[in-house]
């Protein structure tokens, strides 16, 4: 397990190294623009973990309490996802040109394009709440347990589904079950008279 951990490390350790580098061309000799990078370095992660991960903790916790329980995955997921697109969009919607310009970017309408894409998500989540469910196939012999059935015990006959309503079904006998109890079936030595 170690060994696999090193191996998980190591790039890591290389990528964050490679990124200093980066950086360190970017930022030396310094400037005044440099500041304002180290700020949305420094204070992306900052927002994110202090403002926008426990605003999205708490109402997905808000949801789940109050949703009924096939919308709770699916509203959750939507909040998460939604948090997730506002992340991704902030630079563009805090001021048009808030990252190096790639082909395709800074074409669009980043305000309509967030909009649309949130809109997908929750169309899906609705779909996905409102979509049918198959029950479970009941996969063991004993009957279903409800509210007005009354409990099995050792004591009484077990129900069985091949058998019809108030027909007896013999218990198997166990070492600890006395001679003559429910447990032994008719006409063995327990019910003899004389025996």
């Amino acid at each position: 397990m170690k060994t696999a951990r090193v191996f998980l490390v190591l790039p890591g350790l290389a990528a964050l190294a490679w990124g200093v580098v980066l950086f360190a061309e970017y930022a030396l000799p310094l400037r005044p623009d440099v500041f304002g990078t180290v700020g949305w370095i420094v204070g992306g992660p900052i927002l994110n973990d202090a403002v926008v991960a426990p605003l999205t903790a708490v109402l997905g916790i808000v949801l789940a309490r109050r949703l009924p329980s096939r919308w709770k995955a699916p509203v959750i997921a939507g909040t998460v996802t939604t948090a997730v697109l506002a992340i991704l969009a902030f630079p563009l919607l805090w001021r048009p040109y808030g990252t190096p310009p790639m082909p395709g970017l800074h074409d669009g309408n980043p305000a309509l394009g967030l909009t649309l894409t949130i809109a997908v998500v929750w169309l899906l989540v609705v779909l996905t709440a409102l979509r049918p469910r198959k029950a479970p196939p009941i996969t063991r012999d004993a009957p279903p347990i409800t509210r007005d059935a009354p409990p099995i015990t050792r004591d009484g006959p077990p129900i069985t589904r091949d058998a019809p309503p108030d027909t007896r079904t013999d218990l198997p006998r166990t070492p600890a079950d006395p001679p003559g109890t429910a447990a032994d079936p008719p006409g063995t030595p327990a019910d003899r008279p004389g025996s």
